[in-house]
């Protein structure tokens, strides 16, 4: 049994699709009884790519090249193991398993397994086609650890769709915290072509976690708020954990934590560079249609920012448990006790 610490992490003992997943309080309980000034660039956006509900398919890029070149290289037999239909769901009813998150390589499928060396490279450059340098596939690597999966070769990678023929496809890769995906943005209004999941087993805080300077970033916000914002921003409501935790709110449901719009204009400007640090990983296409998607919804004005304690002894740097960017269409939820678990969720909903 993997514990990384006093607390539990379910998703993580049993290396399962990190769907469903209770947080740490739910399970305790049964077992024991911004704004265009803020970001460079939105205005520039262009205006196609903005109205999502046109479907219009941005021009293929590299990684959506790759993915083609990957498929028309498959034999039939790999074809049978390891392409899935574009609406494949593991029952009646479920959601469609392009659109899970995983905590392993998506149904059993490891590189190492199912692709010869040659095929195993593309995927590999596929990959860093979909990230913004090779620091970011470093990091998103965990310096080259890959967390539990333990090498590049123990990561999967399967397909949804035909991406050869026209029609909608995803390519989804996928490791021990970790779900990413290429989909030539068939999934209309979905940034990333759907829920994105990262994590590291490191503590969150840790200079060794691969994400620290993500929490870093978010620390000059907090240091920035007055008393009475603090108030606002801190609660003890964990969201959760895993893919319930990014479900949008009804527009009449608060949100929790301080408003964007309630902050002064360096406040804001902070925020804004959180948002170009947690986009920064991503190639542009990508970085930019979260953007706008924003801007779609509503703009910066309408996202919150959220701290969430449960009542751990917190010291020093260690100042809460969790932390959420929200808005509508829009959950970046952010655990970083005991290790980091960041689960994305953005869509249009205009």
């Amino acid at each position: 049994m993997l514990r990384e610490s006093e607390f539990y992490c379910p998703e993580c003992d049993d290396g399962s699709e990190a769907t469903n997943i209770e947080s740490r309080r739910q399970f305790m309980r049964k077992s024991f009884g911004v704004g265009a000034a803020a970001i460079v660039g939105v205005n520039a956006l262009s205006t196609r790519l903005l109205a999502q509900e046109t479907k219009a398919a941005r021009p293929a890029g590299p990684a959506e090249d790759l993915v083609r070149e990957l498929y028309s290289g498959l034999s039939a037999d790999q074809k049978k193991e390891l392409v899935y239909a574009w609406d494949y769901a593991p029952r009646a009813g479920a959601t469609p398993s392009r659109l899970a998150t995983y905590n392993a390589p998506a149904f059993g499928k490891r590189l190492g397994e199912s692709y010869t060396k040659p095929q195993q490279d593309l995927v590999r450059r596929t990959l860093r086609a979909t990230l913004a340098s090779d620091e970011s596939l470093e990091r998103i690597s965990r310096d080259g650890k890959w967390d539990s999966s333990g090498s590049f070769e123990g990561c999967g990678a399967v397909i949804f769709g035909d991406p050869t023929s026209g029609e909608k496809f995803t390519w989804l890769f996928a490791g021990h915290h970790l779900t990413l995906r290429c989909d030539g943005n068939s999934e209309p209004g979905a940034a990333f072509g759907g829920p994105l999941y990262y994590g590291h087993s490191a503590n969150g805080y840790a200079d060794t976690n691969a994400y620290v300077y993500q929490t870093n970033k978010v620390h000059e916000v907090f240091d920035a708020l007055d008393a009475d914002q603090r108030k606002a921003a801190v609660t003890d409501k964990n969201p959760g954990d895993g893919q319930p935790a990014i479900r949008f709110r009804p527009e009449d449901e608060p949100r929790p934590g301080v408003a964007y719009s309630d902050l002064k204009a360096d406040q804001q400007k902070l925020v804004g560079e959180v948002m170009r640090t947690l986009i920064s990983p991503f190639r542009k296409e990508d970085a930019d249609e979260v953007m706008a998607l924003i801007k779609v919804n509503g703009g910066m004005e309408k996202i919150h920012l959220a701290f969430f304690r449960e009542g751990e002894q917190i010291e020093g740097r260690q100042r809460w448990t969790c932390w959420r960017l929200e808005g509508p269409g829009f959950v970046w939820n952010y655990r970083v006790l005991p290790h980091v678990h960041c689960f994305v969720r953005i869509n249009t909903v205009a």
